[in-house]
Protein backbone atom coordinates (compact mmCIF):
# COMPACT_ATOMS: atom_id res chain seq x y z
CA UNK A 1 0.00 0.00 0.00
CA UNK A 2 1.11 3.37 -0.88
CA UNK A 3 2.05 6.51 1.54
CA UNK A 4 2.14 10.04 1.58
CA UNK A 5 5.73 11.09 2.95
CA UNK A 6 5.69 14.42 4.74
CA UNK A 7 9.38 15.94 5.17
CA UNK A 8 10.95 18.81 5.35
CA UNK A 9 13.48 20.48 3.15
CA UNK A 10 15.63 23.85 3.40
CA UNK A 11 13.26 26.03 1.93
CA UNK A 12 9.72 24.43 3.17
CA UNK A 13 8.00 21.11 3.94
CA UNK A 14 6.90 18.32 0.84
CA UNK A 15 5.96 15.37 -0.03
CA UNK A 16 6.40 12.03 -1.68
CA UNK A 17 4.18 9.60 -2.79
CA UNK A 18 5.41 6.47 -2.57
CA UNK A 19 4.62 2.50 -3.86
CA UNK A 20 4.11 -0.55 -1.62
CA UNK A 21 7.83 -1.49 -2.58
CA UNK A 22 9.10 2.35 -1.21
CA UNK A 23 9.40 3.31 -4.95
CA UNK A 24 8.65 7.22 -5.11
CA UNK A 25 6.34 7.57 -8.22
CA UNK A 26 4.92 11.32 -7.60
CA UNK A 27 6.78 14.80 -5.74
CA UNK A 28 5.04 17.77 -4.74
CA UNK A 29 6.62 21.12 -5.18
CA UNK A 30 8.03 22.76 -1.73
CA UNK A 31 5.32 24.33 0.10
CA UNK A 32 5.88 26.91 2.91
CA UNK A 33 3.74 25.70 5.91
CA UNK A 34 2.61 21.87 7.00
CA UNK A 35 -1.40 22.74 6.76
CA UNK A 36 -0.48 23.72 2.70
CA UNK A 37 1.16 20.78 2.63
CA UNK A 38 -1.72 18.47 3.66
CA UNK A 39 -4.11 20.17 1.64
CA UNK A 40 -1.84 19.26 -1.29
CA UNK A 41 -1.71 15.96 -0.42
CA UNK A 42 -5.59 15.55 0.22
CA UNK A 43 -5.60 16.87 -3.10
CA UNK A 44 -3.69 14.44 -4.88
CA UNK A 45 -6.06 12.20 -3.17
CA UNK A 46 -9.27 13.39 -4.21
CA UNK A 47 -8.33 14.83 -8.03
CA UNK A 48 -6.39 11.54 -8.72
CA UNK A 49 -9.37 8.98 -9.19
CA UNK A 50 -11.60 11.35 -11.53
CA UNK A 51 -8.52 13.01 -13.35
CA UNK A 52 -8.34 12.12 -17.18
CA UNK A 53 -4.91 11.60 -19.26
CA UNK A 54 -3.84 14.61 -21.86
CA UNK A 55 -0.81 12.99 -23.45
CA UNK A 56 1.00 16.35 -25.40
CA UNK A 57 3.55 13.40 -26.54
CA UNK A 58 1.22 12.99 -29.80
CA UNK A 59 0.53 15.66 -32.18
CA UNK A 60 -2.97 17.59 -32.06
CA UNK A 61 -4.01 16.04 -28.98
CA UNK A 62 -7.25 16.12 -27.02
CA UNK A 63 -7.09 19.20 -24.11
CA UNK A 64 -8.77 17.74 -21.50
CA UNK A 65 -10.34 19.66 -18.80
CA UNK A 66 -8.63 19.63 -14.81
CA UNK A 67 -8.33 17.81 -12.93
CA UNK A 68 -5.63 16.04 -15.17
CA UNK A 69 -2.54 14.09 -15.62
CA UNK A 70 -0.52 15.45 -18.38
CA UNK A 71 1.99 13.65 -20.37
CA UNK A 72 4.82 15.64 -21.75
CA UNK A 73 8.15 14.60 -22.94
CA UNK A 74 11.43 16.43 -21.25
CA UNK A 75 14.47 18.25 -22.92
CA UNK A 76 16.01 14.80 -22.09
CA UNK A 77 13.78 13.42 -24.05
CA UNK A 78 12.27 11.45 -21.30
CA UNK A 79 8.43 10.83 -20.55
CA UNK A 80 7.00 12.75 -17.54
CA UNK A 81 3.87 13.43 -15.85
CA UNK A 82 1.96 16.21 -13.51
CA UNK A 83 -0.80 16.29 -11.84
CA UNK A 84 -3.03 19.44 -12.32
CA UNK A 85 -5.97 20.44 -9.77
CA UNK A 86 -9.72 21.42 -10.36
CA UNK A 87 -8.15 24.98 -10.54
CA UNK A 88 -5.39 24.12 -12.87
CA UNK A 89 -2.47 24.04 -10.06
CA UNK A 90 0.13 21.29 -10.56
CA UNK A 91 -0.04 19.04 -7.44
CA UNK A 92 2.03 16.46 -8.04
CA UNK A 93 5.22 15.69 -10.53
CA UNK A 94 6.39 11.87 -12.05
CA UNK A 95 9.67 11.39 -12.25
CA UNK A 96 11.60 10.75 -16.03
CA UNK A 97 10.49 8.02 -17.67
CA UNK A 98 12.42 6.15 -20.37
CA UNK A 99 9.49 4.74 -22.09
CA UNK A 100 6.39 6.45 -22.36
CA UNK A 101 4.34 3.07 -21.16
CA UNK A 102 6.81 3.34 -17.84
CA UNK A 103 5.13 6.95 -17.40
CA UNK A 104 1.50 6.07 -18.14
CA UNK A 105 2.28 2.56 -15.11
CA UNK A 106 3.42 5.86 -13.23
CA UNK A 107 -0.06 7.62 -13.71
CA UNK A 108 -1.84 4.42 -12.90
CA UNK A 109 0.15 4.25 -9.33
CA UNK A 110 -0.74 7.28 -8.57
CA UNK A 111 -4.28 6.34 -9.24
CA UNK A 112 -3.79 3.12 -7.41
CA UNK A 113 -2.18 4.54 -4.02
CA UNK A 114 -3.10 7.71 -3.36
CA UNK A 115 -6.48 7.45 -2.56
CA UNK A 116 -6.04 4.99 0.27
CA UNK A 117 -2.14 6.03 0.99
CA UNK A 118 -1.27 6.92 4.74
CA UNK A 119 0.49 10.05 5.30
CA UNK A 120 3.72 9.35 7.63
CA UNK A 121 6.62 12.18 8.80
CA UNK A 122 9.71 11.03 6.97
CA UNK A 123 12.76 10.31 9.64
Amino acid sequence: MGKFVVKETKTGIKFDLKAGNGEVIATSEVYTTKSACMNGIESVKKNSVAAAIEDQTVEGFATEKNPKFEVYADKAGEFRFRLKATNGQIIATGEGYKSKSGCMNGIESVKKNAPDAEVVEAE
